[in-house]
């Protein structure tokens, strides 16, 4: 079956979805409504819809095809007058399967702290339960046989998974294994595993990364980007489009971006809370290379572009994502410690200064801002940001690969499950984030007082210079 080109609007009362099938009998058309799900098939054609609300096929609902044009229009009534249906233009998030309602619910209980309450009434019954234990096991053992007690059993700790297979998961939710396996037969030069990218576990890819990056760590090339940045300069004083679209005022996807949307995968992801509180950090590296890209590039993409890209996004080039520090699990998929961000951009900081073209702590810093920007406009922005991630890496020869296991996910899990309120309150966080030179792990502070003094004894010399020019001048011939 094929899912045509298509788009929704909706007034008040209905909600109107126009498809194009050219060619087809519309005698043959098939409808069927099921609360939220809208189904159509008109031979080769079949679309299915999850919307956010109950819609009805009564009497004041219709379907017209005109031949002339191609497009098949069907009017469904709304089951709550006024109910306004979010999200229409993201055509992933509509195409995404519904929900299950047979999924087992995730667990109910959660241990949100160890330590014990302050209560005094509460301890002291504690310490008075606890005297009550017998003085030795085996009188227990005795008068539990005599009156047939339940001795307290514990369940024994389970065994160690069973790995099957060397393969190790990798990309979006670890859904993937297998696309590296003969990757030392392809020009892939941004992968930094080698042979054994489908072996490793995330320790040591971990661990090839930071050699990688020690390795590639140039100072000098960061001294002389730091002596002349004028045009570094320019690219930080470049305005992106992005950041000038006003968050309250949507804008439409173009026919290109739809017919991208169109092509994504028809997934629906189970993410436990702390897959979904990663994903979010991970959206932060895949937003930082895309921003560091469309700034250098100033949003006109270069054969280098799908390259930069891969090679500042850990999850690309070390299939090592988010998180990079040690802490307690989040209470909430939406709950970000300063600790764990702050590790996420100090690891992009470092991409960008190992791999970048400019090697500037600055633009590094208005990458950030323009991540933040990104945010703050809500999914449908980001969306638009990944989908051109996306463009750039689908016409790459060899890098499409990364397009697979992580981007395209990505598109359609920020269209339908990612929060505007989430993204907006990580910009915020973002924004008032404070990182420091030394976090990078490199003197960057020592290699910029190296160039400002010898800046300093260059101008200093070509004032002594002019002074004894002029002096020469003034002595009588």
């Amino acid at each position: 079956m094929i899912t045509p080109r298509f788009s929704c609007n909706q007034t008040d009362t209905s909600v109107t979805v126009r498809m194009y099938c050219p060619s087809v009998r519309a005698s043959d058309v098939e409808i069927n409504v099921d609360e939220t799900l809208f189904t159509i098939h008109i031979n080769p054609y079949f679309l299915r819809l999850n919307f956010p609300g109950r819609i009805l096929e009564d009497d004041k609902s219709s379907a017209q095809y005109d031949p002339s044009s191609g497009y098949l229009t069907v009017s469904l009534t709304k089951e709550v007058k006024g109910e306004e249906f979010k999200d229409l233009d993201l055509l992933a998030k509509l195409l995404a399967p519904r929900p299950s309602k047979d999924q087992p619910s995730q667990p109910m209980i959660e241990v949100l702290d160890s330590e014990s309450t302050s209560d005094d009434g509460e301890e002291d019954l504690v310490n008075r339960t606890n005297q009550l234990n017998l003085d030795s096991e085996q009188q227990t053992i005795l008068e539990a046989a005599e009156n047939d007690w339940q001795l307290p059993q514990s369940v024994p700790d389970p065994l160690p998974a069973l790995h099957t297979s060397l393969q190790k998961p990798y990309g979006f939710l670890d859904m993937y294994t297998g696309y590296f396996a003969h990757v030392e037969h392809t020009e892939n030069e941004v992968n930094e595993l080698g042979s054994l990218a489908d072996t490793l576990s995330i320790d040591q890819r971990r661990k090839m990364r930071l050699k990688h990056e020690e390795e590639k760590w140039d100072e000098e090339y960061y001294m002389a980007d730091f002596a002349d940045d004028s045009y570094i300069r320019e690219l930080i004083a470049w305005r992106h489009p992005h950041a000038l679209i006003d968050a309250q005022d949507p804008f439409n996807y173009t026919e290109e971006e739809k017919a991208a949307m169109l092509r994504l995968p028809r997934k629906e992801y189970l993410a436990t809370p702390v897959q979904t509180h990663n994903l979010y950090l991970t959206l932060l590296t895949l937003l930082f290379s895309y921003a560091y890209d469309s700034r250098t590039t100033q949003q006109d993409p270069t054969p280098e572009s799908a390259w930069t890209i891969c090679s500042l996004t850990p999850a690309f080039s070390a299939l090592d994502p988010p998180p990079y520090a040690t802490s307690p699990l989040p209470r909430s998929p939406s709950e970000f410690s300063c600790a764990e961000l702050s590790a996420v951009f100090t690891t992009v900081y470092r991409r960008a200064l190992a791999f970048g073209l400019y090697r500037s702590w600055k633009l590094a810093e208005k990458c950030r801002t323009d991540v933040a920007d990104f945010l703050s406009k809500g999914k449908r922005l980001v969306t638009r940001c990944l989908l051109e991630m996306k463009h750039i890496l689908d016409h790459h020869e060899v890098y499409y690969v990364y397009s697979k296991v992580w981007t395209d996910d990505f598109c359609v899990w920020v269209q339908a499950y990612a929060s505007d309120d989430v993204l907006r309150d990580l910009a915020e966080r973002i924004r008032a984030l404070k990182l420091d030179k030394e976090s990078t792990g490199w003197d960057l502070e020592e290699s910029e007082e190296a160039v400002q003094g010898e800046l300093e004894r260059d101008s200093d010399s070509d004032d002594e210079s002019a002074d004894e020019v002029e002096r020469m001048a003034a002595e009588p011939l």
